[in-house]
């Protein structure tokens, strides 16, 4: 309700959305993978996916307060992890590298936020209070309080901004006002030359025409 200004009641969320549903049913399924009975788990998640569009192996670990907005295309793997207060929009995957058994999913920190069609490919940490940009292809850690843009992804500095965990309230969901690394750069670079067309300018305004010069005459034989 904190999270989705579309939500009306929480009747509407609990009938409606299958972020919801999603959760709940890995919940159950998880339970069942923890104690060994993994075929029950895998059909719990398998018709969890039928039903919303969601697959979430039943291995990975989910923290309270999840919100999956929309959901439809979101994968995350079995042996991903993902802390408390986290917000992930449709489209994204949490996947693995490689055909290890052992930890190949990203883990997730606290309180952060993945944006539409967000890739994040391997067993690394997404530090808390960090933004994924739409789009982005994350492949290595990511510090706390960052934000990743691009393909693939860059860290951007926040100056130190922190969300605070204390309220739904305060976290930053503004997965739209993201910096841009190359529209940047660009910019600096349009800058540079037409700083150079000016000195070029100024040198050529300072320099006699060629045609104006008077020419020497033709010495003697």
């Amino acid at each position: 309700m904190a999270r989705d200004p579309a939500a009306k009641s929480a009747l509407e969320v609990i009938l409606c959305y299958p972020g919801f549903h999603a959760v709940l049913m890995h919940r159950v399924a998880h339970f069942f993978y923890c104690r060994g009975w993994y075929i029950i788990a895998r059909l719990i998640s398998q018709i969890a996916r039928f039903l919303t569009e969601i697959e979430i192996h039943p291995g990975a670990k989910i923290g309270q307060c999840l919100f999956i907005d929309h959901g439809s295309g979101v994968v995350i793997g079995e042996t991903a992890e993902v802390g408390d207060h986290v917000t992930i929009y449709q489209g994204v995957t949490l996947g693995g590298t490689g055909k290890e058994k052992e930890k190949r999913h990203p883990t997730i920190g606290n309180n952060v936020v993945i944006s539409t069609g967000a890739k994040v490919l391997g067993s690394f940490t997404v530090g808390d209070n960090s933004r994924i940009g739409a789009g982005s292809v994350v492949l290595n850690a990511v510090p706390a309080n960052s934000t990743v843009v691009g393909v693939p992804g860059k860290i951007v500095a926040r100056d130190g901004q922190k969300v605070s965990l204390d309220s739904d309230a305060d976290i930053d969901l503004r997965h739209d006002l993201l910096p841009d690394p190359v529209a940047e750069m660009m910019l600096e670079m349009q800058d540079h030359i037409i700083r150079l067309e000016q000195r070029v300018q100024e040198l050529e305004a300072g320099r006699p025409a060629a045609g104006n010069q008077a020419q020497k005459p033709a010495g003697r034989c």
